[in-house]
């Protein structure tokens, strides 16, 4: 069973390899065919390729429209700062800091100062969030 964590921990990469098979029968034919093509295109019985296999030209119709939409990375819409994980994760890190070196230096007295300020954060808080908003601001 995994425990909550703070931070985020990386996941094992999967290790996947794909062996090479060396298949001389295939490597002739391939040889030979090649071969063939070129002598007919020589011969002018078939029309010349521009280079490229046809092989590889199923796929570059499927990636030369992929990128047509992208639209570039979402801006952040700036509202609130503190709704990023990021800043969450920052300010419980340094309450459980200042807690401990707090604890260290003054005792049991820093959990009671602690309270305090959270207590005068969240009045803070509250007044702002449910004063009345002005109509012509």
């Amino acid at each position: 069973m995994k425990l909550p964590s703070v931070f985020r921990t990386a996941a094992p990469m999967r290790f996947d390899i794909k062996p090479r098979y060396y298949d001389p029968v295939k490597e002739e034919f391939v040889q030979r065919t090649s071969q063939i093509k070129k002598d007919l295109e020589a011969q002018g019985l078939l029309e010349k390729t521009n280079g490229t296999s046809q092989d590889f030209g199923a796929y570059g119709a499927g990636i030369r429209g992929s990128f047509a939409q992208h639209k570039g990375i979402k801006q952040r819409d700036g509202g609130n700062v503190f709704a990023s994980t990021a800043m969450i994760r920052t300010l419980i890190f340094l309450v459980l800091l200042g807690s401990i070196f707090g604890y260290i230096y003054l005792g049991s007295l820093i959990f009671e100062y602690m309270a305090y300020a959270v207590a005068l954060i969240a009045a803070i808080y509250f007044f702002f969030r449910l004063k009345p908003k002005k109509k012509y601001e």
